[in-house]
Protein backbone atom coordinates (compact mmCIF):
# COMPACT_ATOMS: atom_id res chain seq x y z
CA UNK A 1 0.00 0.00 0.00
CA UNK A 2 1.71 3.26 -1.02
CA UNK A 3 1.70 5.56 1.85
CA UNK A 4 -0.37 9.39 1.49
CA UNK A 5 1.41 12.00 -0.65
CA UNK A 6 2.28 14.12 1.94
CA UNK A 7 5.04 16.25 2.10
CA UNK A 8 8.62 14.49 3.53
CA UNK A 9 11.13 15.85 5.94
CA UNK A 10 14.57 16.33 6.01
CA UNK A 11 14.69 13.98 8.97
CA UNK A 12 11.86 11.37 6.80
CA UNK A 13 14.60 11.42 4.14
CA UNK A 14 17.31 10.97 6.49
CA UNK A 15 16.06 8.06 8.16
CA UNK A 16 15.76 6.30 4.73
CA UNK A 17 19.26 7.17 4.12
CA UNK A 18 20.16 5.11 7.28
CA UNK A 19 18.07 1.97 6.47
CA UNK A 20 19.34 2.20 2.76
CA UNK A 21 23.46 2.43 3.98
CA UNK A 22 22.42 -0.67 6.70
CA UNK A 23 20.90 -2.90 4.05
CA UNK A 24 24.19 -2.11 1.94
CA UNK A 25 26.31 -3.05 4.90
CA UNK A 26 23.94 -6.31 4.98
CA UNK A 27 24.99 -7.11 1.74
CA UNK A 28 21.11 -6.43 0.93
CA UNK A 29 21.94 -3.74 -2.46
CA UNK A 30 25.07 -3.17 -4.40
CA UNK A 31 27.01 -0.44 -4.65
CA UNK A 32 25.10 1.13 -7.96
CA UNK A 33 22.23 0.44 -6.43
CA UNK A 34 22.56 2.09 -3.09
CA UNK A 35 24.26 5.13 -5.41
CA UNK A 36 21.08 5.77 -6.99
CA UNK A 37 18.60 5.06 -4.35
CA UNK A 38 20.59 7.57 -2.05
CA UNK A 39 20.42 10.04 -5.38
CA UNK A 40 16.33 8.87 -5.53
CA UNK A 41 16.15 9.48 -1.48
CA UNK A 42 17.64 13.18 -1.52
CA UNK A 43 15.01 14.36 -4.37
CA UNK A 44 11.92 12.10 -3.03
CA UNK A 45 9.50 14.87 -2.08
CA UNK A 46 6.67 12.73 -0.41
CA UNK A 47 6.29 9.92 1.78
CA UNK A 48 5.17 8.12 -1.18
CA UNK A 49 8.70 8.49 -2.87
CA UNK A 50 10.39 7.19 0.30
CA UNK A 51 7.99 4.23 0.28
CA UNK A 52 8.77 3.02 -3.42
CA UNK A 53 12.13 3.94 -2.70
CA UNK A 54 12.18 1.24 0.76
CA UNK A 55 9.50 -0.84 -0.80
CA UNK A 56 11.70 -4.14 -0.75
CA UNK A 57 13.73 -3.08 2.71
CA UNK A 58 12.95 -4.81 5.95
CA UNK A 59 11.64 -2.21 8.46
CA UNK A 60 14.23 -0.46 10.38
CA UNK A 61 14.72 -2.01 13.72
CA UNK A 62 12.72 -0.20 16.61
CA UNK A 63 14.75 0.09 20.00
CA UNK A 64 13.31 -1.50 22.26
CA UNK A 65 14.40 -0.49 26.09
CA UNK A 66 15.09 -4.24 28.12
CA UNK A 67 13.35 -4.67 31.54
CA UNK A 68 12.03 -1.67 31.86
CA UNK A 69 14.91 0.24 31.61
CA UNK A 70 13.83 3.95 30.49
CA UNK A 71 14.27 4.68 26.64
CA UNK A 72 17.09 6.56 25.51
CA UNK A 73 17.13 9.71 23.67
CA UNK A 74 17.36 8.86 19.29
CA UNK A 75 20.73 10.43 19.33
CA UNK A 76 21.84 12.42 15.89
CA UNK A 77 22.40 11.67 12.41
CA UNK A 78 25.24 13.53 10.21
CA UNK A 79 25.41 12.85 6.88
CA UNK A 80 28.22 14.00 4.38
CA UNK A 81 27.55 12.95 0.65
CA UNK A 82 29.94 13.86 -1.90
CA UNK A 83 30.92 16.45 0.45
CA UNK A 84 32.96 16.90 3.73
CA UNK A 85 31.46 17.18 6.82
CA UNK A 86 33.74 18.82 9.75
CA UNK A 87 32.34 19.44 13.53
CA UNK A 88 35.19 21.35 15.66
CA UNK A 89 35.47 23.80 17.71
CA UNK A 90 32.83 23.98 20.63
CA UNK A 91 29.30 21.83 20.33
CA UNK A 92 27.77 19.18 21.74
CA UNK A 93 28.00 15.60 21.50
CA UNK A 94 24.84 13.95 22.79
CA UNK A 95 24.93 10.50 24.08
CA UNK A 96 24.94 8.07 20.54
CA UNK A 97 25.91 10.08 17.04
CA UNK A 98 25.46 8.15 13.94
CA UNK A 99 27.67 9.89 11.02
CA UNK A 100 27.65 8.69 7.37
CA UNK A 101 30.44 10.30 4.79
CA UNK A 102 29.81 8.91 1.54
CA UNK A 103 32.45 9.80 -0.92
CA UNK A 104 33.58 12.70 0.88
CA UNK A 105 36.05 13.53 4.03
CA UNK A 106 35.39 14.01 7.73
CA UNK A 107 36.71 15.30 10.96
CA UNK A 108 35.46 15.01 14.14
CA UNK A 109 37.05 17.22 16.46
CA UNK A 110 36.14 16.46 20.16
CA UNK A 111 38.60 19.06 21.78
CA UNK A 112 36.09 21.21 22.56
CA UNK A 113 33.00 19.26 22.75
CA UNK A 114 30.51 18.76 25.57
CA UNK A 115 29.85 15.53 26.41
CA UNK A 116 26.25 14.49 27.19
CA UNK A 117 27.03 11.54 28.99
CA UNK A 118 29.85 9.70 30.86
CA UNK A 119 30.01 7.09 27.75
CA UNK A 120 29.05 7.97 24.30
CA UNK A 121 29.15 6.10 21.35
CA UNK A 122 29.99 7.16 17.77
CA UNK A 123 28.52 4.71 14.74
CA UNK A 124 30.90 5.90 12.00
CA UNK A 125 30.64 4.48 8.40
CA UNK A 126 33.08 5.93 5.65
CA UNK A 127 32.27 4.47 2.45
CA UNK A 128 35.36 5.56 -0.17
CA UNK A 129 36.09 8.39 2.52
CA UNK A 130 38.70 9.30 5.41
CA UNK A 131 37.02 10.31 8.60
CA UNK A 132 39.41 11.72 10.70
CA UNK A 133 38.28 11.69 15.03
CA UNK A 134 40.68 14.00 17.50
CA UNK A 135 40.24 13.01 20.69
CA UNK A 136 41.34 15.53 24.03
CA UNK A 137 43.87 14.04 26.69
CA UNK A 138 41.77 12.50 29.49
CA UNK A 139 39.41 10.91 27.42
CA UNK A 140 39.12 6.65 27.12
CA UNK A 141 38.69 5.82 23.30
CA UNK A 142 37.21 1.95 22.83
CA UNK A 143 37.41 1.44 19.19
CA UNK A 144 36.34 -1.55 17.01
CA UNK A 145 34.92 -2.24 13.44
CA UNK A 146 36.68 -2.40 9.80
CA UNK A 147 39.11 -0.05 8.53
CA UNK A 148 39.39 1.69 12.22
CA UNK A 149 42.52 2.57 13.32
CA UNK A 150 44.06 4.46 16.27
CA UNK A 151 46.77 6.04 17.99
CA UNK A 152 46.57 7.99 21.18
CA UNK A 153 49.40 9.09 23.56
CA UNK A 154 48.95 9.00 27.26
CA UNK A 155 46.28 7.13 29.72
CA UNK A 156 43.45 8.38 31.12
CA UNK A 157 42.41 7.79 34.83
CA UNK A 158 39.96 5.52 36.22
CA UNK A 159 36.83 8.34 35.81
CA UNK A 160 37.44 9.44 32.86
CA UNK A 161 34.61 9.86 30.00
CA UNK A 162 34.29 6.65 27.41
CA UNK A 163 33.78 7.34 24.05
CA UNK A 164 33.00 4.20 22.01
CA UNK A 165 33.41 4.15 18.18
CA UNK A 166 32.06 1.49 16.56
CA UNK A 167 33.07 2.13 12.78
CA UNK A 168 32.58 0.20 9.09
CA UNK A 169 35.08 1.70 7.08
CA UNK A 170 34.95 0.61 2.49
CA UNK A 171 37.75 2.08 0.63
CA UNK A 172 38.31 4.20 3.36
CA UNK A 173 39.93 4.67 6.71
CA UNK A 174 38.35 5.63 10.38
CA UNK A 175 41.82 7.38 12.27
CA UNK A 176 40.81 8.33 15.89
CA UNK A 177 44.05 10.16 17.38
CA UNK A 178 44.82 12.56 19.45
CA UNK A 179 46.47 15.10 17.63
CA UNK A 180 45.51 16.80 14.25
CA UNK A 181 46.29 15.17 11.17
CA UNK A 182 49.49 16.58 9.67
CA UNK A 183 49.88 18.65 6.54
Amino acid sequence: MRAPDILASDRDRDDLLVRLHTAFAEGRLAEAELDDRIDRTLAARTHGDLADISADLPEAASPRPAGGAPARSPGRFQLAYKSGLRRTGRWRLPERQDVVVYKGTGLLDLRGAELDAQVTTLRVLAYKSDVRIVVPPGLRVEAGGTGVSSELHGAPGPDAPVVVVRGLAYKGAIEIGDRPAAG
